[in-house]
């Protein structure tokens, strides 16, 4: 190589970065001894910083741009003023390159459930997942106060650190909003931008920023998730009596679908005959179910009154048994008088028939005698 081939590369130096791993956050220019060269150029591109490291001190940020690096703008001691050096500069120089796009998709969620006292169900326990975006809005901040001298940093470097910081910041803002937990669904967007909002502070003392953080699920432990469906369950059922037909006729569906299983079609028999029997009890005379006008009292209707037989007691013989419209009949015709004696079943011996409350009043009904002629 001639020597004008030489310094032809000593004096064209170009310093740019292109990002093919799309989770790299900062990339150290490499160079052999971190030497920069009299007149380099420094393209940066946007979605990018660079960071001028001097002799191990933090020099300048660079933003989007192309720059020319020269001694009367940068603190540098080219190759070029060293020739006792062999073109090796003894000031070591580096460039990061920082990214400050979007890093998005990225998975939060509690590893533990969290307790809070829910205003409805009392003491509950929460888990809740979702996603978030990070980017970096102070290049050197980050770099002093994350990276350091690591060549290539990557975002799962410090993904369980802020995953970390979202579930601490979670875990407070829904013990402390007093939002119902059934109401949570319905609030996850403000959480959300609540949660972004408190975790801010800490992350620009990293020199980060989260534009966004989204909450997609929030969930209660399988047991609580049960019984809360079982209520739901109850509360769509409405009427219980119509609930239970409906569930005889799917039973009986499903069993008339298996007839090979004895067990199934048993099951859907015997509900099906509590089914004919309740719609039974519901219908009418002509086997419809009655409107309201002629629905049946919730109280059962009284029995019928018991009509007596009785007995007479004549001469030393009975007779009868006779009802109380044949007792009426004999009183009527004179066979039946006020001393007749009488029985019937569950009287205590024979009684008089006037002595007889219902009986006596056969007597009322009769005229008194006919007054005396004058």
């Amino acid at each position: 190589m001639s020597i004008f081939n030489f310094l032809a590369g000593e004096f064209i130096d170009v310093i740019h970065w292109v990002d093919p791993t799309r989770d790299t956050m900062v990339w150290r220019f490499e160079r052999e001894g971190h030497a920069i060269k009299y007149g380099a150029k420094l393209t940066v591109r946007e979605g990018q910083a660079a960071v001028f490291v001097h002799e191990g001190q933090l020099a300048d940020v660079f933003t989007p741009g192309l720059y020319m690096l020269e001694t009367n703008n940068m603190p540098v001691m080219t190759t070029l003023q060293h020739w006792d050096h062999g073109f090796r500069s003894p000031f070591k120089s580096e460039i990061y390159f920082v990214s400050t796009r979007r890093f998005t998709d990225l998975k939060w969620g509690t590893k533990n459930p969290v307790i809070l006292r829910d205003p409805e169900f009392g003491p509950v326990r929460l888990r809740a997942f979702g996603t978030y975006s990070i980017r970096v809005t102070d290049a050197a901040r980050f770099l002093v106060e994350i990276v350091g001298t690591d060549g290539e940093f990557t975002m799962d470097e410090i993904s369980y650190q802020i995953r970390n910081i979202i579930v601490q910041e979670f875990s407070r803002a829904v013990a402390s909003a007093g939002i119902p937990v059934l109401d949570m669904a319905a609030n996850t967007a403000d959480l959300g931008k609540l949660i972004a909002a408190e975790i801010a502070p800490t992350l620009a003392g990293y020199g980060l920023g989260m534009p966004e953080l989204y909450i997609e699920n929030i969930s209660l432990p399988p047991a609580v998730e049960k019984a809360l469906d079982k209520r739901t369950s109850m509360g769509l059922a409405g009427d219980l009596g119509q609930y239970t037909q409906y569930s005889a006729a799917e039973a009986m569906t499903t069993a008339a679908a298996t007839p090979q299983s004895g067990m199934g079609a048993g099951i859907g028999a015997g509900m099906g005959m509590a089914m004919g029997a309740q719609m039974s009890q519901n219908s009418g005379p002509w086997g419809a179910r009655p409107g309201p006008a002629t629905a049946p009292s919730s109280m059962p209707p009284p029995p019928p009154p018991v009509e007596h037989v009785w007995h007479i007691a004549e001469q030393g013989q009975t007779h009868g048994p006779f009802s109380k419209a044949d007792m009426g009949r004999m009183v009527s015709e004179g066979r039946l008088s006020r001393q007749t004696h009488v029985w019937t079943p569950g009287q205590d011996g024979w009684l008089r028939a006037e002595a007889v409350t219902e009986l006596a009043q056969l007597f009322t009904v009769m005229p008194p005698p006919p007054p005396e002629a004058d």
